[in-house]
């Protein structure tokens, strides 16, 4: 008996370590953290005027070469500041290579930003898209003297830094701020935690389903992503059919081929479509995708524990199920959020 006990032991163990990057936890405790204190940069506090100049900054078009694209252009407020196309359009048309990601919740993030990482300071991350040939293909030097043409900017770079000169550090600042404030955290599914509403039956089962089929072991804590900021491959493509190598482009190491940051499930009913090429439209398919389709690769996620050894995915879903998760995702939507008056358009 005591041999059979040790055996045992020793596979528990040997699953563990097999799993090692993931949340080994699958309890409701998992989802019970409210959103930790808002960390601000502390040479870059919010204020009520660098916030207002950011959100200005973020809708404005002469940002772009064209004076036609914002950054609102292909991130809209009522999406929670996603996009609803499979990968977005800039000037002249042209399109970009990946979906582009939901905006909210920036300042938790742990591990740098868009899909591959491959800038860790906010302020840095959004002058980028402006300089980028498939996005606003602008230079930060024509987009300083268009805007100190305007005396509406003169006077809003004077209240929020005391100076009417306006520079690109400055633009990256303000534009920071507004990114820093855009937080989601008033879905129902946080009332409800917060013991303020109830959940129906058919949530309260997609709530369980959530956690018995593993969704949590990628997408956890309070803000509903990988709690420990890897970068993963969730089984896209077999390795010969590779088209993004992901974040290995940013390490150039072969173990990160074809991994990208997992992202925040907040908001996940309204920022269709989904994973970085923008390959399934609706969170039914997302759902098969796991639940079937996850194809076998070198770099592949996995195995999880739990319970079972198991490895990412294969699973069963009947139709209820699949009709109880998604409830579930929808009490993660956060109306306040997606209408909120301070995000808008201040145009």
């Amino acid at each position: 008996m005591k041999k059979i006990t040790l055996l045992f032991l020793i596979a528990l163990l040997i699953a563990a370590c097999d799993a090692d990057n993931f949340n080994m936890d699958n309890d409701n405790d998992v989802l019970d953290e409210p959103l930790p204190e808002l960390p601000i940069a502390a040479d870059n506090p919010l204020t009520t005027e660098g916030k207002q100049l950011g959100r200005m900054l973020f809708y404005e078009k002469k940002l772009s070469r064209t004076n036609t694209i914002a950054c609102a252009s292909c991130h809209h407020q009522e999406l929670a500041f996603s996009d609803p196309n499979r990968v977005s359009f800039g000037v002249d048309s042209l399109t970009g290579k990946r979906q582009a990601m939901a905006l909210f919740n920036l300042a938790y993030s742990g591990n740098g930003f868009f899909w591959d990482g491959r800038v860790d300071v906010l302020r840095h991350q959004s002058l980028l898209p402006i300089q980028d040939e498939l996005e606003m293909d602008e230079t930060l030097e024509n987009v300083v003297a268009k805007l100190s043409e305007e005396q509406l900017y003169l006077d809003q770079f004077t209240k929020a830094f005391g100076s009417s000169e306006i520079t690109e550090e400055k633009l990256g600042l303000a534009l920071e701020q507004f990114l820093s404030s855009l937080v989601s955290e008033t879905s129902r599914y946080d009332l409800y935690k917060q013991g303020k509403i109830d959940l129906t039956a058919s949530e309260l089962n997609g709530e369980r389903l959530y956690l018995d089929r593993g969704c949590d072991n990628c997408h956890a804590g309070s803000n509903f992503d990988e709690p420990r900021s890897r970068f993963l491959n969730n089984g896209l493509d077999v390795e010969s059919d590779f088209l993004d190598l992901g974040r290995e482009l940013i390490t150039n190491d072969p173990a990160d081929r074809a991994k990208f940051k997992v992202p925040s499930l907040r908001n996940i009913a309204v920022t269709t479509p989904y994973m970085h090429d923008g390959r399934f439209m609706t969170l039914e398919e997302v759902l098969h995708h796991y639940a079937s389709g996850v194809q076998e690769s070198s770099t592949l996620a996995g195995p999880i524990f739990l319970g079972n050894n198991l490895t990412l995915g294969g699973f069963d879903l009947t139709p209820s199920e699949v009709e109880d998760l998604l409830n579930f995702f929808d009490t993660l939507t956060d109306e306040d959020f997606l209408t909120n008056p301070d995000f808008s358009n201040p145009f």
